[in-house]
């Protein structure tokens, strides 16, 4: 079973089948704005929208590492780039969507609003360390930095995620929202805290 699963994984068109799949909540928001389908407010929806699929996708290339070592399948590693890269796309657009719909692209207004919210402050520093790592994503920068240099660098994603899931959950505390934060949460709680068992094992 696991041959064959390592098999799939491997097979050329599972790239790009990542790539149509992570590109589907895309074209799904995009396509319920023009079809006004998004609600009584469809800016807040794609702005939303988009952050919970950035969210996602950060979850998901956190969770490559766990379940490449506890699955026995070294292939999932090839998809961590992809999926690292959606998600910068995603927070891109979040934030772009935030900048326009609510802003009107004012910078001045912008970075008010950024000053006088907290969990906006929050979503924009995760939005600025995740620059660089998308920045040293590819393999050109990975033999510029060396490999030290560039794990240490991209070690950066454990803080984004704290940041993240904070400006989450600030963001739905002020609607008395509280399960789906705790969901997103607990497994944030688990991928990292896997990763802390490893290095306590590592040292021990």
């Amino acid at each position: 079973m696991q041959g064959a699963v390592s098999g799939w994984l491997l097979h050329p068109a599972a790239k790009p089948l990542l790539f149509l799949l992570c590109l589907a909540p895309l074209a799904s928001l995009v396509w319920g704005a023009l079809a006004q389908t998004l609600g009584a407010n469809p800016a807040e929806a794609l702005i939303r929208g988009l952050g919970d699929w950035t969210l996602r996708l950060l979850w998901l290339t956190l969770a490559i590492t766990p379940l490449r070592q506890l699955a026995g399948l070294p292939a999932l590693l090839r998809f961590r780039r992809m999926l690292g890269v959606f998600a910068f796309a995603y927070a891109s657009l979040h934030l772009l969507a935030y900048g326009w719909l609510d802003m009107g692209l004012d910078p001045g207004d912008i970075l008010r609003d950024i000053a006088k919210r907290p969990f906006i402050l929050m979503g924009f520093c995760a939005w600025l360390l995740m620059l660089p790592l998308a920045a040293t994503s590819f393999n050109r920068a990975i033999k510029a930095l060396g490999g030290k240099r560039w794990q240490a660098l991209h070690r950066l994603v454990y803080l984004l995620a704290l940041l993240a899931m904070a400006h989450f959950i600030w963001m739905r505390a002020g609607k008395q929202l509280f399960s789906e934060p705790a969901i997103y949460g607990a497994v944030l709680a688990v991928l990292l805290g896997w990763r802390l068992w490893q290095r306590w094992r590592a040292l021990g």
